[in-house]
């Protein structure tokens, strides 16, 4: 019997545990599937039950979700339906720190000196927890927030909607152009850099500004990438006209707390709604209980859905 080499017994045990381990972890392998499948398949019934949920709504009735969402479906393959987009985008970026131009106002909206309300971060996600589906679509919302604010006020108030996502906003403009609103408009720009520019052009008085569920940028050292920071409040304040209001809010409550301080810390030129307007009750802690706008976003809509609280602050400017 020809004993084996060190190098060859070596060669053999080397090629046997490869073997082992690759058939060792099989197993593995084939549960984790089933687990991943599983979870997809879970993942899928609660997205239908939320756009169950967001088209039975009232909001969703008066826009008619159900036939937006057949289009996205038959839409996805033009790149205009459910799109797949980074969550978090870094507005630090210098390629996002570029201010945009303001358009010629007359040309995007009907009656340029109508009121002007302006939502930051109008087509914001609507959730992180839902990213994965049986077919990966990532759930986004849309504008919708806007497009029926637009449709409800057509001759008394114009709409601006900044987002800094491009294809969120081409997929926004897609339903407005379908829906002929001329008073409502989207611009893909970073905020906390464009919004001063912008809104100085514009012709007629700007009279709300919402900050609906920004994104959190949850980690402490990427706080400085929210969107709410004393140059943009000042922007705002500075822009809104005399009886003009802001409202906030957020479903996280540090994000809520960190857009509160910052515009409570302007009580010179803002005061609260609930000191001017008592039809507007808050809580012990002074957040409003009841959204001010008649309408939910697909974030807020989402978020009671799963039973979250979501924090409101609301904001009127007022001469001392």
């Amino acid at each position: 019997m020809v004993q084996k080499t060190p190098s060859a017994n070596h060669r053999w045990c080397h090629r046997w545990g490869l073997w082992f381990a690759a058939h060792a972890k099989q197993p593995q392998k084939e549960q984790s599937l089933k687990d991943m499948t599983c979870e997809s398949q879970i993942m899928s019934q609660t997205l239908l039950a939320i756009r169950r949920s967001r088209a039975d709504s009232f909001e969703g009735r008066d826009l008619n979700y159900r036939e937006f969402e057949k289009e996205e479906d038959q839409l996805c393959q033009l790149d205009v339906g459910n799109l797949r987009i980074r969550q978090h985008v870094n507005p630090l970026r210098h390629a996002l720190m570029i201010p945009a131009e303001a358009p010629n106002w007359k040309e995007v909206f009907e009656d340029a000196t109508l009121p002007l309300m302006v939502d930051i971060g109008s087509v914001t996600f609507v959730n992180e927890l839902l990213r994965v589906s049986l077919h990966r679509k990532e759930i986004a919302g849309s504008g919708r927030f806007l497009m029926w604010l637009a449709k409800r006020t057509s001759s008394s108030m114009n709409y601006l909607g900044l987002e800094i996502r491009p294809k969120l906003v081409t997929r926004a403009e897609y339903w407005v152009n379908e829906l002929g609103l001329k008073n409502v408009h989207f611009i893909s720009t970073n905020a906390m850099v464009s919004f001063q520019q912008l809104v100085s052009t514009y012709p007629g008085p700007l009279m709300l500004v919402s900050i609906l569920c920004p994104d959190p940028h949850f980690k402490k050292k990427h706080h400085k990438r929210r969107v709410v920071q004393k140059p943009l409040v000042d922007s705002i304040v500075n822009n809104l006209a005399h009886g003009g209001q802001v409202f906030i809010q957020s479903d996280v409550l540090d994000v809520a707390l960190d857009m509160r301080n910052y515009f409570d810390a302007v009580h010179d030129k803002l005061v609260h709604i609930d000191s001017v307007d008592p039809s507007l009750p808050c809580d012990g802690e002074g957040w409003v209980l009841n959204n001010p706008m008649g309408i939910r976003t697909e974030r807020e809509i989402h978020a009671e859905f799963e039973g979250c609280k979501i924090y409101r602050r609301v904001y009127k400017k007022v001469q001392h």
